[in-house]
Order: C-alpha cells, then structure tokens, then sequence
C-alpha cells in the first residue's frame, strides 16, 4: 500500500517523537500531538484524571488565557479538538498551511505552561459531571460500564474513561495539576505533521517551538495484568424505559499479538468490517448477527466491536432487544452463531467480501490530511508505524482456520461476562421467578 511512503521519524535531543509526511494536494496541514497517557495509567481516586486534564489544556496559559484557542484557530479558518481514550490522549489542529506555526506555539506552550486556575477547575468539574450524567442517561453506556467493570477486575482498564463519580466529586486542582506535569512532557509525546510542507523546514519549526522544553523522568509505572477468568459472570442491570439490551464480553487479545488480526477479520465476519481501530461503519446488513437477530426480528439492533489496545482488553457482542422479545433469545442466537464460527469454516467467498469491506474502509480512513495523521500517531503510541503500514497485508494473510482458532480460543463461556439491562418491571418479574 505504500501508506509510510514519505514518512520521515525525527527525535529531538528532548525525548520527542516527531512523525511527518508532505501530501501537496491541497495547501493545508494537520499536526497532532499525542501523550502516552489515558485512563490505562489511572488508579482508584483518580480515575477520569486523563480525561479531565484534556479539559483543563483548553483552559489556559499566561500566553494563551482561557477562551483564546477557539477564536484563534476559527479566525484561520482551522479546526482542533482532542480526545483521551484508555492509551493515549491526544490533541490536533488542522489549519491553512501558512498558518500552521499557531499550532507548533500553542502545543508547544500548553504542554509545559498550562495555569490550572482554581476556578476553571471548579467550572469543568461541573462540565466533567454534567458529561458524566449525560452517559448515565444512556442504557447502552449503564450496561457497557457494568459489563466491563465485571469482566475486567484487576487491570486498569476496568474503569470507563470518564472516571467514577465519585472520583469526579473528590479531585482537587493539586491532583490534576500533579497528573498534568507528570505524563506531559516532550520524551512522554508524539508529534505528527501531514500536509502541505517541506520536511526540512518543519523539522526546523518544530525544533523551535519544542526543542527548548525540558526533558524529565516518566514515573515508574507497573500496569497490573488481568488474572485469567475461571468463570462465565452475569449481570442483571434494572433500568427505566421499555427496551432491553444484552452485552457479552470475552477477553481478547492486544494490538500486537498475532492474534489481533484473525480477531479483526472475526469482527468483519460477525457484524461487518471496520476502519482502523474497531471504528464502526454501516456494512454490517448482511453480516452474521444482522441477519440472524435483526432480519429474523429478535433485536432492534446489533453487532460486535473489538479495538485496538496495548494491553489485552475485550471482545463485545451487543444486541438492542425487540419489544415483544426476551434477552435471553438475543444472548441464546448470540451462542448459536459463536457455535457456528466455532464449528464450521468460514467460507472463501464471505472471507473475501469482509477483507474486501476491510481495505476499503482502510483506504477511506485515510483520504484527508487529519486522518492520516490520525492514524499514523495512533499507530505509533498504541503498536508500531510497521503494525499500520501492514495492516492490510497482515488482514489478507488470515484464512479460515485462523478466524476458527481464535473463535475457538477467545468466545468460550468460561471467558465470557453477560449483562442484561431490563425494564425496572421485567427486571423485578425476573428477581421474582
């Protein structure tokens, strides 16, 4: 595929990863900044750290106050944002190629010189909370939390990216700003530029605005490994509204093991491919859990989702459960279709159509300027720029017998955590029987 073509690595004499690749279709430039740090580095008292500091870098310096970003990147014309997922937080500015030095001084001047005023962290707790309530809002999201909670006991991951709480009631302005000056530093980040620009003399800007910053010690971290589950575990959420969901989750396998991939083509063959990451597009009708839950009017909706990760995460199935259906026929047709994979061969011709569904929703992830740095900056923080230049490669080399192996290996009951979320009603019927 040639997708690292052109791709050229830098480190500054600071410990910073520099990623850059010159595309001149169109006179603009993406650059990203990416910290290794996510709710993965997280411990109980400050979990939804990661996501909150996010917040709090929109927040201010003495050169850039509070309020500032947004009116100097929408007068360029430009477009930034950021995200904290369970590896990584990261943050981007796609703006007109000229202009792209406000990018370099902003980064470069909030990954050290961020204020943390003591009111603006009162103001975004409220904010962080308010988002918090918003998710509970959502059946899906209860359901998720709980499941994963479950499935996960002893690694970080256990927790959802925005934190407990009750950890979001407690945090203090000392907390964040610890977190802050702890994981936000050059040799801690990866910067990627694509666009419009001449490699020498990005190189030259970026060692400007970021050579200069200092240099620390990481902290010693050492991330808990999940113990291996003995047992199937079940969870039975009771909420408002009329409409019940069912989760099952296994435990699968990280971005670099050698089973990532048949695990991937896995996904594709149960509820249709996805992009880079696990990103869920609609060429899920004819997948499996489409045809035997949704056409024969078991489920609402479905489908299945695996990602990416550094360390070992999980595998989910989910179902949104027809009106006049139980979650038990959802979660019983789940099984029959892992029996299915499990038992009998993919064949060639539906193993050609979900690789075939794949590479194109690989190539259209990476069409514009920001996703290519997207992605090469993911790749980078959470496998390697070879994981991602293979990618397709690496899909095309799995055959049937590997997408059964992994069936075989990961999607056991004694592996697996199911949640139901039930109608308060039926979910008393239920505690009743």
């Amino acid at each position: 595929m040639g997708l690292l073509q052109g791709v050229q690595r830098f480190r500054l004499d600071n410990g910073l990863t520099l990623l850059l690749k010159e595309v001149h279709s169109a006179p603009v430039i993406s650059f990203w900044v990416w910290y290794r740090v996510g709710s993965r580095n997280e411990v109980p008292g400050i979990t939804g750290i990661s996501h909150w500091v996010e917040h709090m870098q929109f927040k201010g310096t003495k050169r850039f106050p509070a309020g500032t970003y947004d009116r100097l990147f929408s007068r360029e014309g430009g477009v930034f944002n950021a995200m904290t997922w369970m590896d990584y937080t990261a943050f981007f500015e796609t703006l007109p190629a000229e202009r792209i030095n406000l990018s370099l001084d902003v980064e470069s001047d909030r990954m050290v010189n961020s204020v943390y005023d003591p009111e603006e962290v009162a103001s975004e707790r409220t904010v962080i909370i308010s988002e918090r309530s918003m998710y509970e809002n959502q059946p899906t999201f209860l359901l998720g939390e709980e499941v994963q909670n479950l499935a996960i006991k002893a690694h970080p991951y256990h927790h959802e990216v925005i934190g407990w709480l009750s950890d979001l009631h407690t945090m203090t302005r000392d907390d964040l700003y610890n977190h802050y000056r702890r994981y936000y530093r050059p040799n801690n980040a990866v910067a990627v530029a694509v666009g419009d620009f001449r490699t020498a003399e990005m190189v030259d800007a970026v060692k400007k605005y970021f050579a200069g910053l200092p240099k620390r010690d990481l902290p010693a971290q050492s991330v808990v490994a999940e113990p291996a589950q003995r047992g199937e575990r079940r969870v039975i959420l009771p909420g408002t509204g009329q409409v019940a969901y069912v989760n099952l989750a296994f435990h699968a396998p990280a971005a670099l093991s050698e089973d990532y991939f048949p695990m991937v083509v896995l996904d594709g063959i149960l509820s249709g491919a996805k992009s880079v990451g696990g990103q869920s597009v609609m060429t899920g009708r004819s997948a499996r859990i489409y045809r035997s839950l949704v056409n024969s009017g078991l489920a609402v909706g479905a489908d299945s989702w695996f990602t990416a990760t550094l360390d070992p995460f999980l595998f989910f199935l989910a179902a949104t459960v027809a009106p006049d259906r139980t979650p038990e026929e959802a979660e019983r047709t789940f099984w029959q279709e892992i029996d299915r994979v499990q038992n009998e061969l993919v064949s060639s011709e539906e193993l050609a159509k979900v690789l075939k569904q794949s590479k194109a929703q690989f190539i259209y992830s990476n069409e514009s300027v920001t996703s290519q740095a997207r992605w090469l900056g993911f790749s980078e923080v959470i496998a390697s720029l070879d994981w991602f230049d293979t990618y397709l490669e690496q899909l095309a080399a799995v055959d049937a017998a590997a997408v059964q192996r992994v069936a075989q290996t990961y999607l056991q009951r004694k592996q697996c955590t199911v949640g139901y979320y039930l109608p308060e009603q039926t979910a008393k019927e239920v505690a009743d029987a």
